[in-house]
């Protein structure tokens, strides 16, 4: 575990080394205030103690900022060779998986502790469902970590972040969106089958403050399955060299 935090620490504080970080939190905060208080669906036309309108920009601003934080994350130490010298100290390929994860994680969670405020603010000024409003930071955190794990799949799979960056956009898309449109067009079997893989279904669950087991178990399935995929994908590449 100590190994995994080191590698988190080292990429997180890259992120703000880099700018990165800033470049995000500006982004993301300025995207959800603007259509959380003044644009749009925003707080004060629905005249609702909600912050679904800031769940439902969220959605999409942390559906494209992920892959542009992961894509660097293997692809780029691949690249410049420095993944060789990392693999050669007391790490194991899973440790540094799972460090980048938490380095991403983290930064995610960062930017998401920045829209407190709404929260604060909202519960001041009217009756909030806290239920629904916890559920919904925690389906951000749950979607968010599972398109961390596409995104350093699709890192772990090729030395160039663009590319790696339009994989991960290409494979969250599905979940994103054509799954749900799959399902609303189709019946049976597959209907029902392209419902469960849809992440939006899971996360519309969460948001309006219903924790169900098998939403849980499908954002963990998802991360499981990506982090692994990535493990293995550098495992295969150490022993090719």
């Amino acid at each position: 575990m100590r190994s995994i935090w080191i590698i988190a620490k080292r990429e997180l504080q890259s992120f703000f080394d880099s700018l990165i970080a800033y470049i995000m939190l500006v982004l993301f905060l300025g995207f959800s205030g603007f259509f959380t208080w003044i644009y749009g669906a925003d707080v004060f036309l629905v005249g609702q103690a909600n912050l679904q309108s800031f769940f439902d920009i969220a959605f999409w601003t942390l559906f494209f900022f992920i892959p542009a934080i992961t894509m660097r994350m293997l692809a780029e130490e691949k690249k410049t060779g420095t993944i060789e010298l990392l693999l050669t100290k007391a790490v194991t390929d899973r440790q540094v998986v799972l460090g980048k994860f938490f380095a991403c994680f983290i930064l995610v969670s960062i930017a998401l502790v920045f829209t407190l405020p709404y929260y604060i603010t909202l519960a001041n000024i009217g009756n909030v469902d806290h239920g629904a409003v916890w559920c919904g930071y925690l389906g951000l955190l749950l979607m968010s970590a599972a398109y961390i794990s596409i995104g350093l799949f699709t890192s772990s799979i090729t030395n160039n972040q663009i590319v790696a960056f339009l994989m991960a956009l290409f494979i969250g898309l599905f979940f994103h969106i054509i799954f749900n449109v799959l399902a609303s067009n189709m019946t049976g079997f597959m209907g029902q089958l392209f419902h469960n893989l849809s992440l939006s279904v899971h996360y519309e669950s969460l948001k309006r403050g219903v924790i169900d087991s098998k939403d849980i178990i499908y954002f963990l399935s998802i991360i499981g399955i990506g982090i692994v995929l990535a493990e293995a994908n550098l495992t295969k590449r150490n022993l090719s060299n």
